[in-house]
């Protein structure tokens, strides 16, 4: 159906943990232009240290991504994705989430002093040593805390908000009842520390749940564990998120691809 990626979670270290959420080695297998390769919706921003064939790295910073691409056949590709906590995005890369949504920019040329220094520590390593350089210098480069009662106040608003296994993800009414703060201020958090609106994260969410156990369950029990009203409102979510109806994407039936583009150029 499309172009096979295979990925690998690679550990976290414990020192690494207030900032990062995960990380993995990613590779593009088989690439044939006659297949899309498709980039899901994710509601989170990561550091990319991409390699291919020989030469330097591209370290890259791939922003918010609010609804699936569909992009030509690529080449072959290895990259190691750093997944960044919700609050992290700021201190690291000296600005709010929000201003990277739907944005791949490179590393060094985001006005953070860590983020300049990080690039310079990451570019000439290979994708497998990233994980390490990282666990070295990231702690010295950033605060001790994670950013304080804001930040844990948001990461607790996605925690609430996210489908995981025996959590049906609340509405956002709901969590910000639940976590004594007002919606525009929960709006707020999240439009600095995530870079969408919490309803929009937690549609992307759940469409990524559904992705992910879409072989496991009938539409109507996935539909209700994933925190939708009923079957059609998932099915609507997933085709303005997505581009096409479950059904379509499932067997193949998907838009048509377009050139990638890899740097912002603003």
């Amino acid at each position: 159906m499309t172009n096979s990626v295979s990925g690998r979670a690679l550990r976290t270290p414990d020192e690494l943990r207030p900032w990062i959420t995960g990380i993995e080695a990613l590779a593009v297998e088989g690439a044939d232009p006659r297949k899309p390769f498709v980039q899901l919706p994710d509601p989170t921003t990561k550091v990319i240290v991409r390699s291919e064939a020989r030469g330097r790295p591209t370290l890259l910073v791939s922003g918010p991504r609010v609804r699936a691409a569909y992009h030509a056949g690529k080449r072959q590709v290895s990259c190691t994705e750093v997944r960044l906590a919700p609050g992290a995005v700021r201190p690291l890369l000296g600005v709010p989430a929000v201003d990277l949504v739907g944005r791949i920019v490179p590393l060094g040329a985001l006005p953070g002093r860590p983020a300049r220094q990080l690039a310079y520590e990451l570019r000439w390593l290979e994708p497998e040593e990233v994980v390490a350089r990282l666990a070295d210098v990231l702690p010295g480069l950033l605060p001790t805390a994670a950013g304080g009662a804001r930040t844990e106040l948001l990461r607790a608003a996605v925690s609430a908000l996210s489908v995981r296994s025996g959590h049906i993800p609340g509405h956002v009414r709901e969590v910000a009842r639940e976590l004594a703060v007002s919606e525009r201020q929960l709006r707020n958090l999240f439009s600095e520390g995530v870079g969408l609106s919490p309803k929009h994260y937690s549609r992307i969410d759940r469409v990524r749940a559904v992705l992910a156990h879409a072989t496991e369950l009938a539409s109507a029990e996935l539909a209700a564990v994933t925190g939708y009203y009923d079957q059609s409102h998932m099915t609507s979510d997933f085709r303005t998120l997505m581009g096409v109806p479950p059904r379509s994407y499932f067997t193949g039936r998907l838009p048509a691809p377009r050139s990638c583009q890899v740097i912002d150029r603003q």
